[in-house]
């Protein structure tokens, strides 16, 4: 490629642009070469195309002026060998023929111009001067496209970072948010963690999108920040609830749907935390959903919190062992759970839940949890 520099008013130009003059004839040869140069254009005669395409591969050039019929390769072959080297090098043939047909075939093989035998000087420096032009639009043109295309490249990571950063700031709150609520009810502290790394790897195993998967996490890792809401008499409670407190507990899913729904990046995730505790065939609460009117992420997290309920240590009993705990689930399947999720969850190894259960048996930021 030619060398560009910085003209006047910003303009790309090129620096003392290179002229390949191609012809059998010494005289011709000579005499447009001598032309050019005083028009301070940098030349090079070459007696043949062959000699001319030498040129090419080892030195930089930004015209060709050839002629038509020569010895060997003709101006024609020139022009088609040229251009797949250099595909915007601009050419202009110079011949005696006065053929129409040979003038059109030139400029279908490429030719940018095509200038009779014998010329005017200015005819030759007109023409030469609207190739060079054309080419150093071309030039500026790719500059331009390849400066574009840094530009957006550049625009489009910091634009990535940005979205990175924000998402960070989410899932700060959210674990703020999972965090007050482990003050208030202490019983189930490190459950918003443990229940949402074992829903993510269900998740994972059901080929859910990393999109879908995000407000999965976010909905599981938030499934009981309604309880914010629940009085601490109720919540806090050593003995069994009465039908009233059990109504008012009920009530969380409700409550934490329409604290999320409102935030625009959480919409997806209420409806995992207004669904939570719904049951497949239909006898859950608050809407009493079945099968697949229930949300995939809420279908997953309903067996993830059993499981973590069950192997888990609670003030009025020992962790349950996990076969006790996968017996019950399979013997739910289709009432309480999806049997779909049951048999995923099945079929994936002990080692897993052992591994997850002793990982997370403290607080873990959200975005670790994305990474089991």
């Amino acid at each position: 490629m030619p060398c560009l520099i910085m003209g006047a008013h910003g303009r790309l130009i090129l620096a003392q642009e290179r002229i390949l003059i191609v012809d059998d004839e010494e005289a011709i040869r000579e005499v447009v070469a001598t032309l050019l140069a005083a028009q301070g254009y940098n030349c090079t005669p070459c007696s043949n195309a062959r000699e001319a395409l030498e040129h090419l591969h080892t030195s930089t050039t930004d015209l060709i002026l050839s002629d038509l019929v020569m010895p060997g390769m003709d101006g024609l072959k020139l022009i088609e060998l040229a251009r797949s080297h250099d595909r915007d090098i601009p050419v202009i043939m110079v011949t005696a023929m006065h053929d129409i047909s040979t003038a059109i075939e030139a400029i279908r093989r490429g030719a940018y111009d095509y200038i009779l035998k014998p010329f005017e000087k200015d005819q030759l420096f007109m023409s030469v001067r609207r190739a060079l032009e054309h080419r150093r639009l071309v030039l500026e043109n790719q500059h331009y496209q390849s400066d574009l295309e840094k530009l957006v490249e550049e625009r489009t990571s910091q634009l990535s970072t940005a979205l990175e950063d924000l998402e960070e700031s989410y899932d700060c709150t959210l674990e703020a948010l999972a965090g007050a609520l482990d003050l208030k009810d202490a019983e189930t502290e490190g459950h918003c963690q443990r229940v949402t790394a074992l829903t993510i790897v269900m998740a994972r195993a059901m080929s859910v999108g990393e999109a879908e998967l995000r407000q999965i996490a976010r909905g599981a890792f938030l499934h009981d920040i309604g309880k914010m809401a629940i009085p601490d008499s109720i919540l806090r409670k050593p003995g069994p609830l009465t039908a009233d407190e059990i109504d008012i507990m009920r009530t969380h899913c409700d409550i934490g749907f329409k604290v999320l729904e409102r935030i625009p990046f959480l919409k997806e995730a209420s409806e995992i935390v207004l669904s939570h505790q719904e049951k497949f065939d239909g006898s859950g609460y608050p809407r009493g959903q079945r099968g697949d009117e229930i949300p995939l992420g809420a279908r997953i997290f309903a067996v993830a919190d059993t499981l973590d309920a069950m192997i888990s240590d609670r003030p009025y009993r020992k962790a349950l062992p996990l076969q006790t705990a996968k017996d019950e689930i399979e013997r739910h399947a289709g009432t309480q759970f999806d049997p779909k999720v049951v048999e995923i969850f099945l079929s994936l190894p002990d080692s897993i839940w052992l591994e997850l259960r002793q990982n997370y048996t403290a607080p873990f930021p959200l975005h670790s949890l994305k990474e089991v």
